[in-house]
């Protein structure tokens, strides 16, 4: 009964990897969100990125959270699980620019 009870402790503190799914989908989908009405008002790159930034913040704090509490529980250095993260959530940011860039540009 006290083994059971310590497994079913350890599996509620490690984190899912649903947790990760979820922050990545919520993210990506705030990002995708932010594209018409960047393209509509007719912002620079730079601008987009501003307000790609301030709109997806508590989706990048997730999935940042995420990412890092998974990779610990993976057993990775926080330096390595904080750098996945920056990663990952580059990745994101990078691929939105390069589609904003791609359909803001005059036809």
């Amino acid at each position: 009964m006290i083994v059971a009870a310590s497994l079913v402790m350890m599996l509620a503190a490690t984190p899912s990897a649903d947790a990760v799914g979820t922050g990545r989908k919520e993210f990506s989908k705030c990002l995708a969100a932010q594209m018409q009405p960047g393209i509509d008002q007719k912002l620079s790159v730079g601008d987009f990125q501003s307000a790609i930034k301030k709109a997806c913040a508590d989706k990048e704090s997730a999935f940042r959270a995420a990412i890092v509490a998974q990779d610990k529980a993976d057993k990775m250095s926080d330096a390595e699980a904080n750098s996945d993260a920056d990663d990952q959530i580059s990745e994101y940011v990078d691929k939105i620019t390069s589609e904003f860039e791609e359909s803001s540009r005059p036809g």
